[in-house]
């Protein structure tokens, strides 16, 4: 059986500037194999082919023009495409091939049986590995490689090829061993990490994060119920129920006077809930707080029948 590659160590590439393409090849190949002028160099050379073959070719009149354009496999800020990525990986006998060909169909339905992923979205390369029998996501985004188990492994490239990544299955003969007592153990961004060394750096940053956003909310200032609008609105219910007792007649003030108070008391005990400053606490009347965020408020009860019963008594004792 053979033992476990670089003894155990995983070799991961923390984000610089735009060379993602560089950190996902050499995390793929799990060692400082390539530099961003390597793949400069291998990006010169697919536009030199480009262009001669773009010269030799039936469209011989366009050629002057494509050879006015920038390079197709490197932009000018060090993003490199897929082709180079290719070249760069076939120096070590290991073929990239698109996860929706059917060559790579028994990879869609076991990617745990595979050994090496990369994946791709707009500017951004980064690579899945499995070192030692176990997976890691190696994005250069993240300070540490974050372990995936088999089961997740699956659902998260799912997940990937649902917002538009593309992925790219891996094969062939991977470097067993990096060179590590060597000068080139290191390109200024690149880290031995053992995978418990590893799972504590992700840990400590998800749990920073965690405390970063808890006290953002802290910072927040608490809502409170817009007490003064709702005022507003029982004044003028309570003035436009007296207008409507008015019309009735005079003749019944001492029912239309008992009216009038009952309801401004009814308007009274629907106000809203109130924040109470001193435990944050929210109360509220049990009538209204039976009521959630989708639940529209009931209409105000104005006194419906009885208030016609009691005006009608008044006209009878009158």
């Amino acid at each position: 059986m053979e033992g476990p590659i670089n003894g155990g160590m995983l070799y991961h590439e923390v984000q610089e500037s735009k060379l993602c393409a560089v950190h996902c090849v050499n995390t793929v190949l799990q060692g400082p194999f390539f530099s961003e002028f390597d793949l400069a160099a291998l990006a010169s050379d697919l536009d030199r082919r480009e262009h001669q073959m773009m010269l030799e070719g039936s469209a011989a009149a366009a050629g002057d023009a494509f050879l006015t354009e920038e390079s197709f496999n490197v932009s000018m800020d060090g993003d490199f495409s897929i082709q180079v990525l290719q070249k760069a990986l076939e120096v070590w006998d290991l073929q990239v091939i698109p996860l929706h060909s059917p060559v790579a169909e028994p990879a869609q339905v076991d990617p745990e049986l595979e050994n090496a992923f990369i994946c791709h979205l707009q500017d951004h390369w980064f690579c899945i590995r499995k070192v030692n029998g176990e997976w890691y996501n190696f994005d250069s985004l993240y300070a540490a490689p974050e372990h995936l188990s088999k089961f997740y492994l699956s659902a998260y490239l799912d997940t990937l090829k649902g917002f538009g990544w593309s992925i790219f299955l891996v094969r062939g003969n991977f470097p067993k061993e990096c060179p590590m007592t060597s000068g080139e153990t290191t390109n200024g961004f690149g880290q031995w990490l053992l995978p418990e060394d590893a799972e504590r750096i992700i840990k400590s940053c998800n749990s920073g994060q965690r405390q970063q956003h808890h006290q953002q909310q802290q910072l927040q200032p608490p809502r409170t119920p817009p007490m003064e609008e709702d005022d507003d609105l029982n004044a003028a219910i309570a003035a436009s129920l007296r207008d409507t007792a008015g019309e009735a007649g005079t003749s019944g003030n001492d029912h239309d006077d008992d009216l009038e108070a009952a309801i401004a008391a009814s308007l009274k005990d629907s106000s809203p809930a109130v924040v109470n400053k001193e435990n944050d606490a929210v109360t509220a009347p049990a009538a209204v707080a039976t009521l959630t965020d989708t639940t529209p408020p009931a209409t105000p009860v104005t006194g419906g029948e009885d208030e016609n019963e009691s005006k009608k008594s008044g006209l009878q004792d009158k």
